[in-house]
């Protein structure tokens, strides 16, 4: 018996595909998604329908963005979920948020069993559309939701966890054993919350700033900040911002990377004006 096949359907390693069917851990992760009727329900990745299908029974409505066309056309012809279903067959890193998020009225309330593969690109793209989503339960790697959460001083903390935590609250919920899925991933995984903040707490005049000091920043994280900035500020810039020029990349905090962004705006504006 092949351990990649599950309900007729081969688990494709291109697309990461590990299959939840562990019922308990199933009915944890809809219990803390809370779907509600009414709201524009959108999944990531429905696969065999193992989070689908018990969302699909608490409502009449739900989105989803399958890339695998068997997969989607297993949907199109679900006994009871066809009928509830939109379904977009591409890749949710192609998907306009935003688009889809008028087209329901509404923000949206994003979920899914992410394939690990492309889970911290596909975070990326969905942070640049935080204004049109409501909140966003993921299925990733432990070792992913780790970094989301890590705050400065871990051995975790780095770029992901600065830039989903410059747009979201990042909230663990549960932790799930490779037991739960089919084929067994060799890595553990959790489920994490994301609500993007109504206001931000450090906004910041330049994302692409703020992205690239902190790509410096952890490209680099064994050297002292003075060295691995040290071509876009001086010593005495960052000790005026407040930051320990002495200390690495992970032992600055989520605020003062904001700070160094808008500094570093501030200081294209004036030579530009």
């Amino acid at each position: 018996m092949n351990n990649r096949v599950h309900q007729g359907h081969l688990a494709r390693k291109r697309f990461g595909q590990n299959f939840l069917n562990d019922r308990f851990v199933i009915e944890s992760i809809v219990a803390a998604i809370n779907p509600q009727k009414n709201q524009a329900m959108v999944e990531i990745g429905p696969g065999l329908g193992a989070l689908t299908e018990p969302v699909g029974e608490r409502i009449d409505k739900l989105t989803v963005i399958e890339l695998d066309r068997d997969l989607a056309a297993r949907l199109q012809t679900h006994p009871f979920l066809a009928p509830k279903l939109t379904i977009y067959q591409q890749d949710a890193m192609t998907m306009n948020f935003a688009e889809l998020s008028a087209t329901l009225g509404q923000p949206l309330r994003v979920f899914g069993n992410l394939p690990y593969n492309i889970s911290t690109p596909l975070m990326f793209h969905l942070f640049s559309y935080t204004d049109a989503i409501a909140d966003m339960h993921f299925m990733l790697q432990k070792e992913v939701v780790n970094r989301l959460v890590a705050g400065p001083n871990s051995k975790a903390y780095g770029r992901l966890s600065v830039m989903a935590q410059y747009y979201c609250q990042v909230i663990p919920v549960l932790e799930v054993p490779p037991t739960a899925f089919t084929p067994a991933p060799k890595v553990e995984s959790a489920v994490v919350r994301l609500v993007p903040h109504t206001t931000l707490p450090h906004p910041v005049k330049e994302l692409r700033l703020l992205s690239r000091i902190t790509t410096e920043a952890f490209n680099q994280r064994r050297k002292t900040i003075r060295n691995s900035l040290g071509n876009m500020f001086s010593a005495d810039e960052l000790e005026a911002l407040g930051v320990d020029v002495t200390k690495r990349a992970e032992n600055i905090s989520v605020a003062q990377y904001c700070q160094m962004a808008n500094y570093l705006a501030d200081r294209q504006a004036s030579k530009e004006s």
